[in-house]
């Protein structure tokens, strides 16, 4: 009947169903029992392992290699999104943008220009060259960028470039053939080629640039600040990895090579300090609002549905319970952290408190958690104990006493609760069935 477990409320209606009807069946069975099918509310949670998450984080890397020349922030400043952070001084950056720039000059002021005898075929084919080297460079240092965001748009310049240079030197091809074949003059294949150097070398250009602006990091988010990478190597990896916005919008990845640190070392890279291409130097995290990522198994995903509620149990808060909306079921599976398969579930958490009526702390991000699912309840309800359902030839049945005798009562279950089962069909409230030992009962048994 799935995972489920029962709020102390319903524990508390089990106690009242039995009540004054709960008996022993005299010395002979002292392990069965009687008990009443009465009216309730049932209730099915489902339970599931969860891990709580940030609205968003982002962790920040050195764009290439050189030393932290600045560092802004402190950990666990809140930073407002586009705020500098720290920069990096990066000598083969600057070198590269400064040749870019001289490049770019020289094809500016050649204006098409080409000496006698020039091979036509040997400029298009140094000029694709040079063109190719830059989108790979640029390719490169964009993988090395942990920042989602930034990556994404720095690879979304280069498919841009490219595909224009593309263009160019088609065109440029073209000229440079039509003049091979004798139908076209040679000016028309250099005005090509002079266009597509030009292009190449404007191109180079402002990649080069991008990658010396991106050594100034900014807050791609507002947050609170942490040295290093976000480290996923806790129980909680796995929804870590799917950190998302409660909004809805994916969040950026908290993926990267953290910086290298010293246990009792509180910074881990310092100013003035080496770093690769790549290396991780903060992390921004927006805890605005927390959430929930937690693993349902397949054998319960059916039931869960945006908009159910749920109460959840934090390890690191004991004693306390806390609210939570499920917001959305995702649709692949997951490996489950307990073998199988498994569906992410996406909650978002609400306020905790404990039985005294304190209010409990904010969680963290990344803590471990328990999320109690109500995925189905049923008011008003038959309903017995979920110890007097027992199976019998492929269907559901209670033994129900009769005139002293016990009969097998086929029965159609509904809501199944941990303590309680709903019973649509079979019984009717107030009669006397077999809540305990149905495995030691026969049918026509005598009961007092």
């Amino acid at each position: 009947m799935g995972s489920v477990s029962r709020p102390a409320s319903l524990a508390a209606a089990l106690v009242i169903l039995l009540g004054a009807t709960a008996a022993s069946c005299g010395d002979d069975d002292p392990d069965v029992a009687l008990g009443s099918v009465s009216r309730t509310t049932v209730a099915e949670v489902v339970d599931a392992p969860a891990a709580v998450t940030a609205k968003s984080a982002a962790t920040l890397s050195a764009p290439a290699d050189g030393t932290l020349a600045e560092m802004r922030v402190a950990p666990g400043d809140q930073v407002r999104k586009g705020q500098v952070l720290a920069i990096i001084d990066s000598p083969g950056s600057e070198s590269r943008l400064r040749q870019a720039k001289q490049a770019l000059d020289a094809a500016r002021r050649a204006g098409g220009g080409f000496g006698g005898g020039v091979n036509l075929s040997g400029v298009q084919k140094e000029t694709d060259k040079a063109a190719a080297a830059a989108f790979a460079a640029a390719r490169k240092a964009a993988g090395k960028i942990t920042d989602p965001t930034a990556r994404a748009a720095l690879l979304t310049h280069v498919d841009s470039a490219e595909r224009q240079y593309e263009v160019a030197a088609r065109a440029a091809g073209q000229a440079v053939r039509a003049v091979q074949r004798g139908v076209a003059g040679i000016s028309s294949a250099m005005s090509a080629l002079s266009a597509a150097q030009r292009l190449q070398a404007q191109q180079a250009y402002d990649l080069a640039k991008s990658t010396v602006d991106a050594l100034t990091l900014r807050a791609p988010i507002p947050g609170i600040v942490q040295y290093g990478g976000a480290s996923t190597s806790s129980s909680a990896a796995s929804a870590l990895g799917a950190l998302s916005a409660l909004g809805g919008a994916a969040a950026p990845s908290l993926g990267g090579a953290p910086a290298d640190s010293q246990p009792g070392v509180d910074v881990a890279i310092p100013v003035g300090g080496q770093v690769r291409a790549g290396t991780a130097v903060l992390t921004v995290v927006d805890t605005s609002a927390l959430g929930l990522v937690a693993e349902v198994d397949e054998t319960d995903v059916l039931l869960v549905q945006p908009g159910q509620n749920a109460t959840v149990e934090l390890d690191a808060a004991t004693g306390a319970t806390y609210t939570a909306g499920v917001r959305s079921v995702d649709v692949l599976p997951t490996s489950s952290a307990r073998g199988g398969v498994a569906y992410r579930v996406r909650l978002a958490l609400g306020t905790g408190e404990y039985a005294d009526g304190r209010d409990a702390p904010a969680p963290r991000p990344g803590m471990s958690a328990v999320v109690h699912l109500q995925v189905r309840q049923a008011d008003d309800a038959v309903a017995v104990p979920a110890a007097a359902v027992f199976s019998a030839d492929g269907r559901d049945a209670v033994w129900v006493v009769r005139d002293g005798r016990a009969e097998r009562v086929d029965v159609t279950v509904g809501v199944q609760g941990a303590d309680l089962v709903q019973i649509v069909s079979g019984v009717e409230a107030g009669q006397r069935v077999v809540v305990r030992g149905t495995d030691l009962v026969t049918s026509g048994q005598e009961f007092p």
